[in-house]
């Protein structure tokens, strides 16, 4: 169904969960219709805040037999376009932000039951006072949610140590277009009856069925912690450190984040109250996390290991370790503050890539000859998840050039670097997901056998075509 909705719908729609939850003033419905960089923009008639799975079941219900779009939403924190309604207003906005409960820690189980509403910052908060630690980190955590997190399969800076969100559920609940209640909100770490359902629906970007709580792991707090800021002469140098961080700290080792001199100029250039870490001017940096489960001296004395093997080897050319819990604060302030310090430098065209680990430095040197055919004097503000093989490959304009005719150049860019990734054998989506923004990228590079199983899922689950139409496929 396109086009604009019949009105007597949108009541019956808003007659389940009542008007006050039911938003269609413009004033009330504008911050769900834009995201974050404003790439993306939807015009819908009707947001539906429901507070019970019992409500999101009804409204799907509904959807299905009027044939209506429905269109997930969580924290609206997303980078690809996915939680966004179209511009036809015939799509109804579905925010889980009102499912909100944490049903219950288990500190036996080492298990958190949360609804898909429940904000991480908030999840962080409540298994912090329960003696747990829950590792995914993003740096929308203040604003992002659960079912969102699920639904684009978030990553983030543990993935290292901990996995993905995928590693890190157990069991979901999941309302699907027909309105069933798929409940499999089980704490089980081994089961093996059968297909993995709930991997699914994880990463499914709500094309499959509305997440509405999750089982997810949780982990003993570390009882020591050490953050260190070191300066490389290459990405080749970083891995190598990797390498040598790995085999002396193993699991340990919490994060490892790559961050070029030209993305921490930006930092400290326009992000307040920040200032580079050492000293001298080194083209590339790494952020290094190591924790332990047995002591605070046991993470510092790993820590100086590899750093000073690293340093008598020259691996590394200079290094700090944090000297209290705020310095450690503020060295993974300034690398959460990376994304936004590239706004005020004009525009940025962005990609959330992964290769091979091993791959990096090669498809750092490659990329910077690809993004130079197409913009000479554009800017590489390249920093990422370096254990985990996800950069993000963000292109500033550069400097002078107006910003209108840099963005222009966005699908010579896209493509050349793009290319360059699927040549290595990586991703074009490492953790931000699909959406709208490489729907089409995706269905012209995938393997066709690949893209008929996954239309061939959603003609299953989604037979009327309701659910968050226009995404992923």
């Amino acid at each position: 169904m396109t086009g604009t909705l019949d009105p007597a719908l949108l009541d019956r729609f808003a007659a389940i969960v009542g008007e006050r939850h039911a938003l269609r003033d413009i004033a009330e419905t504008a911050p769900y219709l834009t995201e974050r960089r404003a790439l993306f923009a939807g015009i819908s008639p009707l947001v539906l805040r429901p507070g019970s799975v019992d409500e999101v079941s009804r409204i799907m219900q509904l959807a299905t037999q009027t044939r209506t779009p429905i269109v997930p939403q969580g924290g609206n924190t997303g980078l690809v376009g996915a939680q966004m309604p179209d511009r036809s207003g015939g799509q109804v906005v579905l925010s889980l932000s009102r499912l909100n409960r944490i049903r219950e820690i288990d500190t036996l189980s080492n298990t958190v039951t949360a609804e898909a509403g429940v904000v991480l910052e908030a999840l962080h908060a409540a298994v912090d006072a329960a003696d747990r630690l829950f590792p995914l980190s993003l740096g929308s955590q203040g604003s992002c949610e659960i079912g969102g997190n699920l639904s684009s399969n978030a990553g983030g800076t543990g993935v290292l140590a901990y996995g993905n969100a995928r590693e890190l559920c157990l069991g979901l609940e999941v309302v699907l277009p027909t309105g069933e209640v798929f409940d499999d909100l089980r704490k089980l770490k081994k089961d093996n009856t059968g297909y993995d359902l709930k991997n699914l629906f994880i990463g499914a970007e709500g094309t499959l069925g509305v997440i509405t709580a999750a089982v997810l792991k949780l982990f003993a707090r570390p009882k020591g912690r050490e953050v260190a800021w070191v300066g490389l002469k290459s990405p080749q140098a970083a891995l190598d450190l990797f390498g040598r961080a790995t085999d002396q700290a193993g699991g340990s080792l919490t994060a490892f984040e790559l961050i070029s001199d030209m993305v921490l100029s930006f930092a400290v250039r326009h992000i307040a109250d920040t200032h580079a870490p050492l000293q001298g001017e080194w083209p590339w940096h790494v952020l290094i996390e190591i924790s332990s489960g047995r002591s605070a001296k046991d993470a510092r004395t790993l820590m100086e290991e590899v750093l000073i093997a690293a340093l008598e080897e020259e691996i590394a050319g200079d290094a700090v370790i944090a000297s209290s819990l705020a310095q450690a604060s503020a060295f993974w302030r300034l690398r959460e503050s990376l994304s936004d310090s590239q706004r005020p430098e004009g525009g940025s065209i962005k990609h959330d890539i992964s290769v091979p680990v091993a791959s990096i430095p090669q498809f750092i040197e490659r990329g910077a000859k690809a993004v130079a055919a197409v913009c000479p004097g554009a800017r590489i503000a390249c920093f990422g998840h370096m254990g985990d093989g996800n950069l993000h490959y963000n292109i500033s304009q550069p400097v002078g050039m107006e910003a209108e005719a840099f963005l222009g150049l966005y699908p010579q860019m896209n493509k050349a670097v793009h290319d360059l990734v699927r040549e290595m054998n990586g991703s074009i989506s490492a953790e931000h997901g699909i959406g709208q923004m490489k729907r089409a990228e995706l269905i012209a590079t995938s393997q066709p056998i690949a893209i008929d199983l996954m239309r061939r899922m959603k003609a299953a689950f989604d037979p009327a075509g309701i659910m968050n139409p226009g995404k992923v496929i």
